[in-house]
């Protein structure tokens, strides 16, 4: 079929099919029709006038002979008569108010503009909403889908965070808050580092405290996250390629995750991993029973850590989460790891078991599921590694299929791309 390129405004532009075109203008086209005969021009002024339907007498189904729609068809009592039905007042959502226009953007300028690794600090407190979401707008307009080097810009937050921090955060950006943050956090995150821990004055014991709040890593695509601390409910839910470490959640954990890796250091709420269907979790369970009754079992099994891959990445998940917050859980692990092995069950979804049996039976596509480039400065600097791991259908959308053919080929052969003034920088 032919493809057509329509060109709806000035912003958006469309690859669309003349027929599918064709078939929109047709029903754009009725709606004219029916609109003009009721007397209206647009779809505003026809909004609240119920007095203009009524019901057809030509229904003759049994399931609709007792039922009463007079209340449905009755118009709205209106408090005044100047009182409006639809959006008639701009709503003013304070955006030029917000962190990331007053601070984050003008203090990231030279990694915006140039690429350059910037740092510093800032005070925040529960009124700051979606910190660093207008930020990465900034980095995907100007570099691409996928940003800058691992943490280019480096931000570290004194404080409470409101709700959604760190959300739809992109890669090349690391949130550090020393503190503590409501819900939401790192909702949708996407190829970006976010770090949590209290302030080392604290004179409570993080891992029995809850650090952060229900639904974080809601939808998150990519990227890491690690919190000393435990989160509330519903953590990690359709999760699909996040790596993180939490050390503990509440009830529906991992519900509905598609991907990724998590690894919770203490206690579960109940129904956890409901819906679970890809991506690995790493429960530290002492008690396997209580554990177990605790899981949702409809979709996953439990398993013991035999793999090596797994023991392999659950180590420097481990090793990460001590770097970067201090968390004595996991430098307690460490330490005794031969005896901490044992008390950890692999959450293991068994449709993506069966997927993964079925690529390595057939020596399936490796693929680089850490996008590459860049990497974490002084102490964020990942831990080396072989540039194609296991085959890992989970990769996160920033992921890239590996050239890599066959065990003897050891090179990643990497593109260039282009920043906003024609500089080409390694991937």
């Amino acid at each position: 079929m032919m493809k057509i390129k329509t060109v709806y405004s000035d912003k958006y532009t469309a690859q669309t099919s003349t027929a599918s075109m064709r078939k929109l203008g047709l029903v754009a086209e009725e709606a004219r029709g029916i609109m003009a005969q009721l007397g209206f021009r647009t779809f505003n002024e026809m909004i609240g006038r119920v007095d203009v339907l009524e019901l057809d007498s030509t229904v003759s189904h049994w399931k609709a002979s007792g039922i009463d729609l007079a209340p449905l068809l009755a118009p709205a009592q209106k408090p005044r008569e100047d009182t409006g039905v639809y959006c008639q007042t701009p709503q003013d959502h304070g955006l030029d108010r917000a962190l990331d226009n007053t601070h984050l953007i003008r203090l990231s300028k030279a990694a915006l503009e140039k690429g350059e690794r910037v740092e510093f600090e800032l005070p925040i407190n529960n009124t700051h909403r979606t910190v660093g979401t207008l930020l990465s707008h900034q980095i995907v307009k100007r570099w691409g889908e996928f940003g800058l080097p691992d943490d280019t810009i480096h931000a570290r937050f004194g404080g409470s965070a409101g709700q959604s921090f760190g959300a739809w955060l992109a890669r090349g950006v690391t949130l550090e808050l020393v503190g503590d943050a409501n819900d939401y956090v790192g909702k949708g995150l996407s190829g970006g580092y976010i770090v949590v821990y209290p302030p080392p004055e604290s004179s409570f014991v993080p891992e029995h405290n809850i650090l952060v709040g229900n639904v974080v890593l809601y939808g998150a695509t990519g990227g890491r996250a690690f919190f000393r601390g435990a989160a509330a409910e519903r953590f990690a839910i359709r999760n699909s390629g996040v790596w993180t470490v939490v050390e503990g959640v509440g009830d529906h954990g991992c519900e509905y995750m598609t991907g990724g890796r998590v690894v919770i250091l203490g206690p579960t709420g109940r129904n956890f991993a409901a819906g679970m269907s890809g991506g690995i979790a790493y429960v530290l369970a002492p008690d396997r029973e209580v554990f177990a009754m605790n899981c949702n079992q409809d979709m996953v099994d439990l398993e013991p850590l035999e793999n090596m891959d797994d023991v392999s990445e659950l180590q420097q998940l481990l090793r990460e989460h001590h770097q970067l917050t201090g968390s004595t859980v996991a430098a307690g692990l460490i330490a005794n790891w031969e005896l901490a092995l044992a008390t950890f069950v692999k959450v293991m979804p068994r449709d993506y078991k069966r997927v993964l049996s079925q690529r390595a039976a057939k020596g399936g596509q490796r693929v680089c599921h850490r996008p590459g480039g860049g990497g974490l400065q002084g102490k964020y600097q990942r831990p080396a590694r072989d540039p194609c791991p296991t085959p890992r259908p989970d990769a996160s959308r920033h992921g890239r299929r590996c050239p890599i053919r066959g065990p003897a080929r050891r090179q990643v052969r990497r593109g260039r791309r282009r920043g906003p003034e024609g500089r080409g920088l390694p991937r």
